[in-house]
Formats: C-alpha cells, sequence, structure tokens
C-alpha cells in the first residue's frame, strides 16, 4: 500500500473526497476535464497526500514562502545558502529591463533587498542546460542597473558609488547544466571575482546555483545530514517517506506542510494555482521546443556552410593543382621545342 501523509496531517482529504467537491462544482469540473490524465492524477495525488505537494511552483513557493508574510523562512534559507547571516529588508517590485524572452523556462523569481542593502534575486530553472553563464551575468547586471538607478534617484547629488552594495543571483536548477554534473558530490556552487594575482577590491556581483537533481542523488545516498539539506528537501522532494524521514529529523518542518494541506482544502484556489502552473509550463514547453528548433536549424545552416567551405576549398586546391599542371606542361612543351632546334 502507498505511503500518505494523511496519518501527519488529519487534515488532508481522501481523493475521492476531494473528486467529490470538484463534481459539485460544474466549473471546477470542466477545469479538471480541460487536464491530461496525468495532470489529473497528480493533482489528486498531492491534495490527498500521496505524493507532496511541488513546492517549486511558483504558486506554492511564493504562498509559503512568502518574505512579506514570514520573511523567517527565506531568511534562513537565504543565510544558509549564502553561508552568511542575511535578513531580508523588503521584497522588491519585478520590474527588471529584461526583454521578454527571458522569462522563458523561469519557474519562479522573486528580488529582495537585505539588510545590509545588497540585493538577491532568487530563481527557478526547470531546464538548467539553457541557463548559461552570460545569462547569469546579464540576471546580475540587471540587478545592478536597477540598484543604481534606484540609489542615484533617492541620493541625487550625494549619490556614491559606494552606496552600491552586492546583488547575488541564486538559481536553483531542477535539470542541471553538463557542466556541474560533474561534480557528483557537490549541488551547491557559489562563484565570485577574484583576481589573478591575490590583489583585493570589492566587486559587487556573487552567484550561487543549486543543483537539485544532483542534491536528490546525494539524499539518496547520504541522507539529511544539516538544516540546508532538510531545506533542499523540503523544496525538491514529493515521495511521502522522504517527507516523513524529514518531519522524524525537523519536525519544525511540519508547519510549513500543514499550511500546504489546508491550502489544499480550498480546492477552488489550488486548483487556480495547478491550473497556472500547467499554462506556464505549456508557454515554457513551447519556448523550449522554439529554442532546440532554432538550434538545430543554425546548426544545419553552419553544416551546410562549413561543407561549402570544404567544397571551396576543394575546388581551389583542384583549381590550383591543374593551374601548376598546366603550368609543367607548358614547360615540357618549352623544352620539346628547343630541342627540336
Amino acid at each position: 500500500m502507498k505511503k500518505s501523509l494523511k496519518s501527519h496531517f488529519p487534515i488532508i482529504r481522501s481523493k475521492e473526497e476531494v473528486r467529490l467537491v470538484i463534481r459539485r462544482n460544474l466549473r471546477l469540473e470542466e477545469l479538471f476535464q480541460s487536464w491530461t490524465s496525468g495532470q489529473q492524477e497528480e493533482f489528486l495525488d498531492f491534495c490527498s497526500g500521496n505524493r507532496g505537494v511541488k513546492i517549486l511552483y511558483d504558486s506554492f513557493f511564493k504562498e509559503i514562502l512568502n518574505p512579506e508574510n514570514a520573511p523567517e523562512r527565506l531568511n534562513e534559507l537565504l543565510s544558509l545558502i549564502l553561508r552568511q547571516q542575511v535578513k531580508i529588508l523588503q521584497v522588491l517590485p519585478n520590474d527588471s529591463t529584461r526583454l521578454a524572452d527571458e522569462s522563458s523556462l523561469v519557474i519562479m523569481d522573486i528580488v529582495v533587498e537585505l539588510e545590509d542593502h545588497s540585493i538577491a534575486n532568487v530563481e527557478v530553472q526547470k531546464i538548467g542546460y539553457k541557463f548559461s553563464g552570460q545569462r547569469s551575468a546579464c540576471y546580475s547586471a540587471d540587478l545592478l542597473l536597477r540598484q543604481y538607478k534606484r540609489v542615484r534617484g533617492e541620493r541625487g547629488r550625494a549619490f556614491s558609488y559606494r552606496n552600491i552594495h552586492k546583488v547575488y543571483t541564486i538559481v536553483f536548477f531542477e535539470q542541471s547544466p553538463e557542466s556541474f554534473r560533474r561534480f557528483k558530490e557537490e549541488c551547491i556552487h557559489h562563484f565570485t571575482q577574484v583576481s589573478d594575482t591575490g590583489a583585493e577590491i570589492e566587486l559587487l556581483q556573487e552567484f550561487c546555483y543549486v543543483c537539485l537533481d544532483i542534491f536528490r542523488d546525494l539524499l539518496h545516498n547520504k541522507g539529511i545530514r544539516n538544516k540546508l539539506d532538510a531545506w533542499l528537501t523540503f523544496l525538491s522532494v514529493d515521495d511521502p517517506e522522504a517527507i516523513e524521514a524529514l518531519l522524524d529529523q525537523y519536525p519544525e518542518f511540519g508547519k510549513l506542510y500543514q499550511e500546504i494541506y489546508e491550502l489544499c482544502r480550498n480546492v477552488e484556489r489550488v486548483m487556480g494555482m495547478f491550473s497556472e502552473e500547467l499554462r506556464e509550463l505549456d508557454r515554457n514547453t513551447v519556448q523550449l521546443m522554439i529554442d532546440e528548433m532554432q538550434e538545430e536549424i543554425d546548426a544545419l545552416k553552419k553544416e551546410r556552410e562549413e561543407e561549402v567551405n570544404r567544397k571551396d576549398e576543394k575546388i581551389s586546391e583542384q583549381e590550383q593543382e591543374i593551374a601548376e599542371l598546366k603550368k609543367k606542361l607548358a614547360m615540357y612543351e618549352n623544352a620539346s621545342e628547343s630541342s627540336k632546334e
């Protein structure tokens, strides 16, 4: 028999109870029937505790770790990831200057100002190989630009570049890029800017990448070793047995799961949240297919150009050989004429 979280959280409804609530509301039933059978099963599974909720879905993450309602939760998570004590001062509006298509494959992002006035951007990327170092650099530069414009506007003529503080780009990968998958014993990678001589200067951009697929492999082999592992388990694991193990070691996470299952009792609201996630994933999937097709087209163009270049080179070589042969033939003909004389 499948493990269920209902024994830990008695407020959880059974699948049959959730399904009955949906059937009694024509609009909800129509929405439910618009999903695939797999999506229907996923929804019923997490509402009934047969699986955990995918916390990294934008709606669920912001509901449970909303820094405006419960800042201490994100404070602790960021402190553990950044290896320093941080405190969120305020949530900043996500009005970045990014191009519209930069949101592709982004599941969730949130921008906060910390107590020391540094800025952290927390993002979740479904497909890691689409998130290049160049894109990270652009995101970080965007944070700096936003901070510069805001601080300069606030301080006016009193502005100094010393008023600009660090920016942190923190990215959670559901599927890690190839460059990180080679490090099977490390699931978190920190990047800072350093000189090749040891000289020190206060540069402002730092990056942190959290590879959740690698973490799950480590979790399977080593279990939950510390509070950071506990948080990553909460964020990335939906297996009831793994969740039970988390609750045994860190029972304080029970409050967060309790909130999730109280939310799941509002079937209409949670269906709306789930439906929005599905729409976003559909858009991201379409964008991914477009990106992959464009990459394939670009690769074919490059291959054709290389083939044309190879043909041109071969023709050039053949023309050179012909020219050399003609030159030799002319020499032989001259020599032959000379011998006749």
